[in-house]
């Protein structure tokens, strides 16, 4: 009898492809991407129907005021002492007008946004969006134009009167003081209108700026 021929298994290749279009790519499953629209819409509605408390306002009012002025001060102090300088001459409490136009010149140019840090950071100051109802985005530019120009024509005017004094020169320069004077109070009455509502709302007790002129 002869032996049973031997029968090789069949050649399979090896793959080295990988699969056809590639390996295959692992799904996320089904539910996860309904899950993350649901966890987006209740991050919104957080967000939405999260209100500040009348006591997180009023923080927030404080430190808007707190913060305005310490800034405006920078400028606001030069103001009240050129005012002072020039009562002192005109008064005969002193004597050195030169010193005081140059306290006044001085002054003028502290409260120029281009020469004083904190003047320029209230440029770029935002009210807390808790305060978003009271408007006082317009309190914040009503102190940047107190400064410049208001202020700094003032303090200009006074160390014009200091040098005219006892010339001709001296009435118009006088005159231009108290026009700009004039001006200068108006803004700050517009200043406080527009901090009254926030403030009578809020916080009653807080402290405005404190404005000189």
């Amino acid at each position: 009898m002869s032996a049973p021929s031997k029968t090789d298994p069949p050649y399979v290749p090896i793959r080295t492809g990988g699969w056809p279009g590639g390996w295959p790519k692992r799904r996320s499953p089904r539910w996860l991407l309904p899950a993350g629209v649901i966890l987006l819409a209740i991050a919104v509605a957080v967000g939405l129907t999260h209100r500040p408390s009348q006591q997180e306002r009023a923080a927030d009012l404080r430190g808007l005021l707190q913060t305005v002025t310490y800034d405006i001060q920078s400028c606001a102090g030069g103001v009240r002492e050129s005012l002072q300088v020039l009562q002192a001459v005109d008064s005969g409490t002193s004597h050195d007008a030169a010193a005081a136009a140059g306290i006044a010149a001085t002054g003028s140019a502290n409260c120029a946004p281009a020469n004083n840090e904190l003047i320029d950071d209230l440029e770029g100051y935002q009210v807390p969006e808790s305060l978003a109802h009271f408007h006082l985005q317009r309190a914040v530019t009503g102190l940047i134009d107190w400064a410049a120009p208001r202020a700094v024509e003032v303090q200009a005017d006074v160390a014009r009167v200091l040098a005219a004094r006892g010339t001709p020169a001296q009435a118009a320069a006088r005159a231009t003081l108290q026009r700009d004077l004039s001006r200068l109070d108006a803004q700050r009455a517009a200043i406080r209108s527009a901090l009254a509502p926030a403030i009578q709302s809020l916080s009653p007790h807080a402290a405005e700026p404190v404005l000189p002129g």
